[in-house]
């Protein structure tokens, strides 16, 4: 079992994130051990399909260690994290009689942690929440950080909270029932912490994939990128504004100014968010280059480790004029105008102004970066 000690900055607030294959029965005694004293109830929020395979085991580790447990079930897909969903998940949270004491569970992937712990952060103006991922790409990103939220019709995550968890709990079994996609998505984003965040990061994700499937270092390899992702968060828990220096979390947004408008103009049903990552990634590698920032041996590092995940939907028959339209509204725009992290080469980032941006090489960058990758 791995387990990673999260510290906030300034804050004494800390939690734990552990990773190891069959963890799910320990849930409840963890849970117990991660709650203030008189925790009793607990809320589990999932989907039919993670339930399905895992629910039974959760509640019954959390029914052992003596909580009263009820569950709500959103349906499955990005597209319904809505304000309509959150509305549902807490009215039912208020019916179940959730106290101050007690928490919130998120079983499943990215949409059910970043739903079900909005709800956290906004029922009784907060209380615990706990993080059990099921995703590989929840597992090492989106489980850890604390944001949470969701999408509104003119875009992704528009309204949303920072909720740190109070504890994430990892099982590397759940990712075996994964489709083949999910664990493309997730291993976009691995690439995306490495390209970012050290050269050694982004070698030990491309070689896990080119090497034969271990349990051991698949546990490895999740824990090194969630502690990547710690160490981020610690520095920089609320992505300050005023921050351009390396070390702010914006450099974790690498691939998702475009991924965003990819998945907002086809309305969250052809990509994974993953996927869309992927495609934002070239995107931004591209702009990289053809700025004089990036060579071409780094771009084809990057595009080689981005094949290695799997195959991509296909993004080259999206209009570019869109694109540049959805570009413009993204949520992180500071001023009018968009921040992109762009590379300097593997391992080491740089956040750009948009406005320093040229509007031809944008668009170039956009075809080329959305070419079916071979």
């Amino acid at each position: 079992m791995q387990r990673i000690s999260v510290r906030l900055k300034g804050r004494e607030q800390k939690y734990d994130i552990i990773i190891g294959a069959g963890l799910l029965s320990n849930l409840g005694t963890a849970a117990r051990g991660s709650l203030v004293t008189g925790a009793r109830k607990v809320a589990i929020i999932s989907n039919r399909t993670v339930f399905d395979l895992y629910g039974a085991q959760a509640e019954q580790s959390l029914r052992a260690a003596a909580f009263t447990v009820n569950r709500w079930l959103m349906a499955d897909g990005e597209r319904h994290k809505t304000l309509r969903s959150l509305g549902q998940a807490l009215a039912f949270l208020s019916e179940v009689g959730l106290e101050r004491t007690d928490a919130v569970v998120a079983l499943g992937g990215g949409v059910a942690g970043d739903l079900a712990g909005f709800a956290a952060a906004t029922y009784l103006r907060g209380i615990a929440f706990i993080q059990v991922p099921t995703t590989l790409l929840a597992q090492i990103d989106a489980s850890v950080g604390g944001k949470t939220g969701v999408n509104l019709p003119t875009g992704k995550n528009l309204v949303g909270a920072f909720c740190q968890p109070s504890l994430v709990l990892i099982d590397t079994n759940t990712l075996k029932t994964l489709p083949r996609r999910e664990l493309t998505a997730g291993w976009c984003e691995a690439i995306k912490h490495g390209a970012v965040g050290s050269r050694k990061l982004f070698d030990q994700a491309c070689g896990f994939l080119r090497g034969p499937l271990d349990p051991e270092r698949l546990a490895e390899t999740v824990a090194a990128h969630c502690s990547f992702k710690a160490s981020v968060v610690a520095r920089d828990e609320r992505e300050e504004i005023a921050r351009t220096d390396r070390s702010s979390r914006r450099i974790l947004n690498f691939g998702h100014t475009a991924a965003h408008a990819l998945e907002s103009l086809t309305h969250y049903r052809r990509f994974r968010h993953g996927e869309a990552v992927g495609y934002g990634m070239l995107v931004a590698g591209e702009i990289s280059k053809n700025m004089g920032m990036l060579s071409s041996s780094e771009l084809q590092l990057l595009r080689d480790a981005v094949a290695l995940t799997g195959r991509l939907p296909r993004a080259d028959d999206l209009s570019i004029d869109a694109i540049m339209k959805s570009l413009a509204r993204d949520k992180k725009s500071v001023g009018g105008n968009v921040k992109w992290i762009l590379l300097e080469r593997i391992g080491r980032s740089r956040i750009v102004d948009g406005s320093q941006i040229d509007r031809k090489i944008l668009r170039s960058s956009l075809r080329a970066g959305l070419q079916k990758i071979s």
